[in-house]
């Protein structure tokens, strides 16, 4: 994948010191098992609580796309199961959450049963989608694309699962705009945000990875040109809480035959 003014982007996420594509999914997903306990307090915390507003505004956005009884919606990387949870609240149909970690997935099970939600889970790798061609007609993630081994290979399974005609919608962090609020929000998200998340996790480096991850994401433009570039149509993005993330919207193009 290439950005807009032809630089090379990461091929997946890169931990500190990590070089294989195998070794960034193993971190990846032994750092998740790790903050499991205290990732939803973090969560909160550490966003000032509006991690929440930002899940439900993309459930609503998404809501009519999913307002038929027999609409099926696919929330990637769900971990403990927030979006996953607020998906299944407004849904007249199933939503099924996916993860591979699986202690996270033992989080979002128990809040789905405190809900009493209709709400499928199931552990599995969002680079090898365990779903036939076609299957959904929403595929979301929210702040879990970045951490992929693999981005190319991660929209390409989204859009074969995807029902010809379907949306992608993937929540992401972002950069602000350069100017005092940016200046600001850097230095929050790069010195105060990780001695706090590490701290409060008991996991030391955790939280460091999270600013870096984001710096090495392509802007909104450039990954509104990626999911254009693995065949989404009608591609479009909009900031939210000064531009600090980014709901990223796609569509299968409803005329599109299965590959099989």
């Amino acid at each position: 994948m290439s950005s807009p003014d032809n630089k090379p982007q990461p091929a997946g996420t890169q931990p500190e010191g990590i070089e294989s594509e195998a070794a960034a999914a193993d971190y990846i997903q032994q750092m998740f098992a790790e903050v499991a306990p205290r990732y939803d307090f973090l969560n909160h915390l550490l966003s000032f609580w509006r991690d929440r507003t930002w899940r439900r505004r993309t459930a609503e956005t998404l809501r009519p796309r999913r307002a038929h009884p027999d609409a099926r919606t696919l929330d990637l990387c769900c971990g403990t199961g927030d979006l996953a949870v607020e998906l299944a609240r407004l849904a007249r149909g199933l939503v099924v959450g996916s993860d591979f970690c699986q202690p996270m997935l033992a989080r979002a099970a128990a809040k789905a049963r405190r809900r009493s939600l209709r709400l499928a889970l199931v552990e599995a790798d969002a680079l090898r989608l365990p779903f036939a061609e076609a299957s959904f007609d929403v595929v979301t993630a929210a702040f879990g694309f970045r951490n992929l081994a693999n981005y190319a290979r991660g929209l390409a399974e989204i859009h074969r699962v995807l029902k010809p005609g379907g949306v992608v919608a993937i929540l992401e962090f972002a950069l602000p705009a350069p100017g005092l609020f940016c200046q600001l929000y850097r230095f929050y998200f790069q010195r105060v945000l990780p001695w706090l998340g590490n701290t409060l996790s008991g996991r030391k480096g955790a939280y460091d990875y999270l600013p870096a991850s984001v710096e090495n994401f392509p802007d909104c433009a450039g990954f509104a040109a990626w999911l254009r570039e693995a065949g989404f149509v009608n591609v479009s993005y909009t900031r939210w809480t000064g531009g600090i993330v980014a709901l990223h919207v796609g569509e299968k193009s409803p005329g599109e035959k299965p590959s099989g």
